[in-house]
């Protein structure tokens, strides 16, 4: 039986004179600690297990506002919102539910609900989402997509991942600028996809570019296109990102990697909505929903002159920080099952895993996130015959030798190459009259972070071993954690 998270305690909010709340679910405890929790904040309230009674009671023009389950005995009540939206379109519905998925806020937002809260729920977040629906002006529902299925673009169901799918469900409706944040591996171009697929600009094209791919020099081109003879070897007219990606969304990643003249061009579609191609002289409108991602602090890069300030504000309207997944354990063995339905469905052997497997896959750091969680569990279909999957094989697969890189593609770089690389991109940077500094400090951070993590990892995050295996101060290492933006594991060491 699922229960709220919190005892019900009186309130010291106003009386709500004749406000009345109906109660839609067949969980008969649900509806007692709804009621009372209600009642006590000077409500009235009238509460069914049956969505054809709650149906009944919005036609005859009662209550000002519904809460519903979304499984009940005689009806889904997602199906219920658009009805009730269609009849009174100023009776606010609340969605709660146990089948706490992507796609139930997603729908729900859809439909037209006000607000979607996944079970169990905090007693005192309703009550304010209640006090939220009751003050502010009604808003029209949006068109509902009939064609969505039961595709999981994102899975999980911690906390964390909950705030995550109702922040994008809010943000279907919208055409606001998106900043997602996260280190590699998170899925940050997942989160940017869903807010296209379930979007408004869902029937226009979603176009990704990724900033560190690119050369630096063909990065406006890139974006924004160019006119013939604009520069040695344009022979022809090129069609830029943005043109591409008219009607629909455009997907920035690596924004932090972008060189500080495109950011300028950026900074003025953002500002004017609208750019010229390089070499072009006649203005073309940006009809474009803009996604930026990275896996850098843009903060310290503001800082060190890298990045922009203005253009961070304006890319940075609504904020997404994607979680890694050593935060949210509980997530793991739903994306390993998620995984191997996926490697079986591109021809892979059907695998499953046993329990202390799954325990083993729950105390790994996992320094490469559900991306590395994923080419484990097709590699693990692949090569074990075995249909259950045991932990020997798991731990036999969790080697050192496997752990990715700050840079991912650079696994098989030496010191030497980092180095010269980092000394190249400085001179590049000089010529273009760019700040040249912290060289030193770039390349000693990036042996410091895999040390670090390493470190951790073979101590199991238990940060005096850690500290003691490296010849550190223990608040010299948690210093150097704090810097290097590497997790802090809490309550072991």
């Amino acid at each position: 039986m699922q229960v709220p998270t919190q005892p019900v305690g009186t309130s010291s909010r106003p009386m709500n004179d004749s406000r009345t709340i109906l109660i839609a679910d067949d969980d008969r405890a649900i509806r007692t600690v709804l009621s009372q929790a209600l009642g006590r904040s000077g409500y009235q309230v009238r509460a069914t297990s049956s969505a054809a009674t709650l149906w009944r009671w919005v036609e005859d023009g009662e209550g000002d506002l519904v809460i519903t389950d979304v499984i009940m005995p005689d009806e889904n009540g997602l199906d219920l919102v658009p009805r009730i939206r269609r009849i009174r379109p100023d009776l606010r519905v609340v969605v709660m539910s146990a089948q706490s998925t992507f796609m139930t806020a997603v729908k729900a937002a859809q439909r037209g609900a006000f607000e979607y809260l996944p079970k169990p729920f905090d007693l005192k977040e309703l009550l304010a989402v209640v006090e939220r629906a009751l003050a502010v002006p009604n808003t029209p529902a949006p068109q509902e997509d009939e064609g969505g299925d039961e595709k999981l673009p994102l899975v999980g169901r911690s906390p964390v991942m909950q705030e995550i799918y109702r922040t994008v469900a809010r943000l279907t409706t919208t055409d606001l600028t998106v900043m997602i944040t996260g280190e590699s591996g998170t899925g940050k171009e997942l989160v940017a996809r869903a807010l296209h697929d379930y979007g408004r600009r869902r029937g226009g094209p979603f176009v990704a570019i990724n900033m560190a791919a690119i050369p630096r020099e063909l990065i406006e081109s890139e974006l924004f296109g160019h006119e013939r003879g604009a520069f040695t070897g344009a022979l022809n007219r090129g069609v830029g990102r943005f043109e591409q990606a008219a009607g629909g969304s455009l997907f920035l990643d690596e924004i932090g990697d972008m060189p500080p003249e495109a950011q300028t061009r950026l900074l003025r579609v953002l500002q004017e909505g609208e750019f010229t191609t390089v070499g072009g002289r006649t203005p073309i409108k940006a009809n474009v929903r803009i996604i930026a991602a990275t896996h850098r602090d843009l903060r310290q890069a503001i800082r060190q002159g890298l990045f922009r300030e203005d253009l961070f504000y304006r890319l940075n309207v609504v904020p997404i920080r994607l979680p890694p997944l050593r935060d949210r354990a509980e997530d793991i063995p739903l994306l390993a099952r998620h995984f191997l339905d996926r490697a079986k469905a591109s021809g892979l052997p059907g695998k499953q895993l046993s329990p202390e497997a799954i325990e083993r896959l729950k105390r790994h750091s996992w320094p490469g996130n559900a991306r590395e969680l994923e080419n484990l569990m097709r590699r693990l279909a692949a090569l074990y015959p075995q249909e259950t999957i045991g932990e020997d094989a798991v731990g036999s697969e969790l080697t050192e030798a496997d752990l990715p890189t700050e840079a991912g593609a650079r696994s098989s770089e030496t010191l030497e190459q980092s180095v010269e690389r980092h000394l190249k991109a400085f001179v590049a940077a000089h010529k273009d009259g760019l700040p040249v500094r912290d060289l030193y400090e770039r390349v000693i951070a990036e042996v410091e972070r895999p040390l670090l993590r390493l470190a951790l990892s073979a101590t199991r995050g238990n940060q005096i071993k850690a500290a003691a295996m490296l010849g550190l101060n223990r608040n010299t290492l948690r210093k150097k954690l704090r810097e290097l933006e590497l997790p802090v594991v809490r309550g072991i060491g």
